[in-house]
């Protein structure tokens, strides 16, 4: 898979593909990041990419020919045109059926806004998807671009070192995830569950989905309603 991010801050995502699964997929060749500065497009001679809005207003608003001409661009970089988001708050809602569906593309362009968001035009113009990864206010698409590629990443084949660690995760399913346990058996004062200790891997399948259950029941029933409606 292929991933290139358009952002005006590209330092901020070093550390993050620097270290634990993104290192990992991108060691194995599973995945390439490419990241662009938004600025390296901009003909303003101050290198501005933002302007105040029209019709008044607080803060900035990020500029057309910047950020159409760098999308063209960063498009035109592999025969693959991929699928192209902006991370906004009114985009789709990102979750795990996303990030597998997003799994099986070839390739992704990730767009991250900042200040007050997007000319409107852009939109017009580019045709992109939207994509939110929640109801709430990020200082730009940076920490969420960040989520998405995680998410996607850890989808792609040979990635993680368990093949069966994916599809147990939370949210695979309509469910939360089972408890889990490592050792030691005892730690002050608290003991493992018998039944995991016990080799019977019938029950100890048993007990994880009873447990599953009772978890989403406690803590995220809208799973499960959302999957009766489904």
């Amino acid at each position: 898979m292929r991933i290139d991010v358009l952002t005006l801050f590209p330092g901020i995502f070093s550390g993050f593909l620097g270290e634990s699964i993104p290192r990992i997929a991108r060691g194995k060749g599973a995945v390439e990041v490419f990241l662009h500065d938004i600025r390296a497009w901009t003909v303003d001679r101050h290198g501005k990419v933002d302007d105040r809005p029209f019709g008044g207003g607080p803060g900035m608003v990020m500029t057309c020919q910047p950020l159409v001409d760098a999308v063209e661009a960063v498009r035109g970089m592999d025969g693959d045109p991929g699928r192209l988001f902006f991370l906004t708050p009114e985009g789709r809602r990102f979750d795990q059926p996303a990030a597998r569906e997003f799994a099986d593309a070839g390739r992704l362009i990730l767009v991250c806004g900042r200040y007050e968001g997007f000319d409107e035009r852009i939109f017009s113009i580019l045709s992109p998807e939207r994509l939110s990864v929640g109801d709430y206010i990020l200082s730009g698409g940076e920490v969420a671009a960040m989520a998405v590629m995680d998410a996607v990443i850890r989808l792609l084949p040979g990635v993680l070192g368990s093949p069966g660690s994916a599809p147990a995760d939370s949210f695979t399913g309509s469910m939360l995830d089972h408890p889990h346990y490592t050792q030691p058996a005892e730690y002050r004062g608290l003991d493992v569950p018998g039944v995991l200790r016990g080799g019977d891997h019938a029950k100890i399948d048993a007990w994880r989905l009873e447990q599953a259950l009772a978890r989403t029941r406690r803590f995220r029933p809208d799973l499960l309603a959302r999957s009766s409606d489904g």
